[in-house]
Formats: structure tokens, sequence, C-alpha cells
């Protein structure tokens, strides 16, 4: 993000009114843009530059090339090492990267074996996209990573397999009924071992802390910048942390919610129609276009649900925090999506 590019004065941090949901839902997009995966490195380094130069005073005012620059780097690079976050992993490349193993997990009829890959698949990809974009003030050991991916493969494919195996039991449902459970099973299995993978892939984070920042007003900032100084950290917090790692747990069950329930559902009244009958060949054409619309919707919505960057009271954090700005002053820090 372009607050990881040198210089001491703050860009605006979004064009639209993060203070409102619908405003983040508007920035959200933009981070979600995959077109921007299209940028080249030499876009990307132009990109840089124009933000750079806002940043160090020689653009004096936000122009449409100067937030067409801010997008392309707030969606490329991590705001806190400021390196290019791996491409498959970028939040613009989600709905892509997803798209291929959420069809294989709602596929119609899968067996146990299906079941098995697909879960290990995307909770692989869950991993991959949960360490890229992880707050890195605190830093995340290799044993830490493959002991969290091997907790979250385990708990996927045993509510996946767990609940494939109790549904058939149930005597006093109608099999319309057993039919949506059954395709509902991906879900349960995809929101609980999603949320548990956050925990488990940010869990060094909340033993650690984070950094937390004073959050400051524009007139203070551009105080620092003239003085030449950077906002300093006034530490590593815990309970900021936990907010931060639980947030975004509830935004992957939030994204996970319709784009694993709606298109099954409407699949099952699709496969109904005479229709798909005739043209069994058309189901997997369909499903993709069910996740893929839904997903372009979701993602956005999801990303939305708390503030990237998130500001709280210092009275709701450790003392050592509070002491220093007060129990009334603000701090914020970087959640991570």
């Amino acid at each position: 993000m372009s607050a990881s590019l040198p210089g001491k004065r703050d860009l605006p941090a979004s064009r639209y009114n993060l203070d409102t949901y619908w405003g983040r839902v508007r920035q959200s997009a933009d981070l979600a843009d995959p077109r921007t995966l299209f940028v080249s490195s030499a876009g990307l380094e132009s990109a840089k530059s124009l933000v750079s130069s806002y940043k160090q005073g020689h653009v004096q005012s936000m122009t449409p090339e100067l937030w067409k620059a801010k997008k392309v780097v707030d969606s490329t690079l991590h705001p806190d090492t400021g390196r290019p976050v791996f491409l498959p992993f970028r939040m613009s490349c989600f709905v892509i990267s997803n798209l291929i193993v959420t069809a294989g997990m709602l596929t119609p009829g899968l067996q146990t074996t299906g079941t098995l890959l697909w879960q290990i698949t995307n909770q692989s990809l869950n991993v991959a996209i949960n360490s890229a974009n992880a707050n890195k003030s605190t830093a995340l050991s290799t044993s830490t990573l493959i002991q969290s991916y091997f907790l979250a493969v385990s708990a996927s494919c045993s509510v996946a397999l767990g609940l494939n195996s109790l549904v058939p039991r149930l005597k006093r449902i109608s099999p319309g009924t057993r039919t949506v459970l059954r395709r509902l099973v991906p879900f349960a299995a995809v929101a609980s071992a999603g949320a548990l993978n956050v925990f488990l892939m940010r869990g060094e984070e909340i033993r650690k802390g984070i950094d937390v920042y004073p959050s400051l007003n524009e007139d203070q900032k551009q105080q620092l910048a003239k003085e030449g100084k950077d906002i300093e950290s006034l530490g590593k917090s815990k309970k900021a942390a936990t907010i931060a790692v639980a947030e975004t747990a509830l935004s992957r069950v939030f994204n996970a919610t319709p784009i694993m329930v709606l298109p099954p559902l409407i699949l099952v009244r699709l496969q109904k129609t005479e229709w798909l009958r005739r043209r069994p060949r058309m189901v997997l054409p369909v499903n993709l276009g069910l996740i893929l619309t839904t997903s372009v919707f979701a993602l956005p919505l999801a990303l939305a649900a708390f503030p990237t960057r998130q500001r709280i009271r210092a009275g709701n954090l450790e003392r050592e925090i509070m002491e220093k700005v007060g129990e009334d002053g603000m701090v914020e820090f970087n959640r991570g999506i």
C-alpha cells in the first residue's frame, strides 16, 4: 500500500468515506479490481514514483492519475513490507484464484476422495492468502506455518467428511431437503475451517502483539512531515492483535457464506428444469457462472465489514499503550486483509 512508500506526507486514505460501510465497499471494490493484475512492472514503478512524489511534496494535490496510481499501489504492495504480494494471493486475484477451487468443492455428488482433495486444496490456498496478507509487524515462523496448515486441513476435512456421513442418516427429512443439506456441507467445512485457519496462521500476532500507532489528524501529520519525522509505533498490543485477527476471521466467513450457499441452492433448482435436464454438460459452466457472479459481489461486501486501518480507544488496549496517549486517546493499527 501507499503507506509503505518513502515520504513524510500521507495520501488521503481513500476518495470514499471510510467511516461508512458503503464507502468501504467502494474502496474494497478498488482493491479487488482484477484489472490491476495486468499492470506491468514498469507500470507499478511509475505508480510508485507518482505516489512518492506526492508524499515528498513534489505534487501538491490529488489528481485522477494520482488516484489511479494509488489504486495500483494499494492493490499490489503489502502495507507493512512495501513489497508486492505474490500475484495469485492478492485480493485483486481472490475471485480468480478461488473460482476453480470453489467449483470443485461444490461439485454435485462428490465422493470421499474428491472431498478430501478439494478441501486440502482450498485450505492450502487459504494458508497462502492469509500468510501473504497478514500483518507483518510480527513474524510467523516456518514451524508455526506448517503446524497451522495441517490443523486447518484436518479441521476442514473432518467437518466435511463428518457431515457427509451424517446427512444420509437423517431419516425424518425429505429427499429434497437431504439433497440441499448435502450441497451445504462444503459451506460448513469452509466457514469453520476458514475462520480457524485465520486464527492459526496469525496466532503469533495474538501471542506477541502488533504495532499500534497514534491516530493523528491531517494537521498533526503535516507537522510531522515538515519536521521530517515518521509516525512512531506506541508499542505492540496483544489486544489489538486479537481484534484484528477476529475481524479478519469474521470477514472470511461473511465472504464464504454467499459464495458457498447461493450457487448450490440455485443449482439445485436449475437442475430440476427441463432445459438443464436435457443438457447435463451445462451443469459445470452454469455452476462456474453462478460462483463467479456471486464472488464478484460478495468479496467487496465482506472486505468492507471492518476497516482495514482500524481506529480504537486506547482505553480498550493495554495499560502501557493507554498511558502514552490517555484513556480516551485514539490509536490505530493495520488489521490485515
